[in-house]
């Protein structure tokens, strides 16, 4: 951890066989698990809570303020989990009092130039590609996707095990087990593939399949889709947390494709 040509505020918290690389600034009040490497150039602001084992690569900057004019200076944090990986220029904003912190799960891959604005909230193995970029207070769950240059509007709620495709314009919410492509964005179709490497049954992920046939491909509108869900549709883990997402859903969520679309 004796690195001279770091700069290392002497009232940082930072645990057992951390590795820290040259020109690295940590600032007072961080807090770094043991095990974890930062490298060269990394900057870490007043506010990061870093977990164990994590991979911080050059050029990133955590927990600086939020780029947002509302913002007083109140103290707020960015937490990240144990055995996440943040890979060159990433920056992660701090907080607002919103929620007073932005998180980032457990196992997840933070690509290269991504960024993570303020107040949002990661969950655990989730994967943001090259240049994804979360405006405010953003939700993903967890085990969801997202592709490089994939751009999420502000207060939009990703369900789990979402995947979203490359260069994507999020504007509305994207309910979990879902693939979602095309511009405007759209469902098109259950991430299956995603799902039985993750250990669902056939069966299961044929159950929420036929879920998404319901909201999506029978002409329905979402209210009297939920309606025939709840009626019609064994319960399960995965239909109740499919309807308690598109329910409490206040954006919208997104729309179905339709193959006569121009777009």
């Amino acid at each position: 951890m004796n690195q001279p040509l770091a700069y290392i505020h002497p009232q940082a918290k930072i645990s057992e066989n951390v590795v820290i690389e040259p020109f690295v600034t940590i600032h007072k009040n961080v807090s770094i698990g043991e095990g974890t490497w930062i490298g060269p150039n990394v900057t870490i602001m007043d506010g990061a809570i870093i977990g164990k084992n994590c991979k911080i690569f050059p050029g990133a900057v955590i927990s600086a303020i939020p780029q947002d004019l509302k913002f007083g200076g109140e103290e707020t944090k960015v937490v990240i989990g144990n055995n996440t990986v943040i890979r060159e220029c990433v920056t992660i904003n701090r907080g607002t009092k919103a929620s007073y912190e932005t998180t980032v799960g457990d196992n997840c891959l933070i690509m290269a130039y991504s960024h993570i604005a303020h107040d949002c909230h990661i969950g655990n193995d989730c994967i943001l590609a090259n240049v994804a970029t979360l405006a405010g207070h953003v939700t993903i769950g967890d085990f969801a996707i997202l592709g490089g240059m994939t751009a999420v509007h502000q207060f939009v709620n990703i369900g789990a095990h979402a995947m979203i495709s490359g260069g994507s314009l999020v504007r509305k919410d994207v309910p979990p087990f879902v693939k979602a492509a095309r511009e405007p964005l759209s469902y098109v179709g259950v991430n299956s593939i995603g799902l039985r490497r993750r250990g669902f049954a056939p069966d299961r992920i044929n159950e929420i399949q036929e879920i998404f046939r319901t909201i999506y491909l029978k002409g329905y509108n979402v209210s009297k889709a939920l309606e025939i869900i709840e009626t019609d549709l064994p319960a399960s883990k995965e239909r109740d947390e499919i309807m308690l997402f598109v329910s409490q859903s206040t954006r919208g969520i997104m729309k179905g494709y339709n193959g006569n679309d121009k777009n």
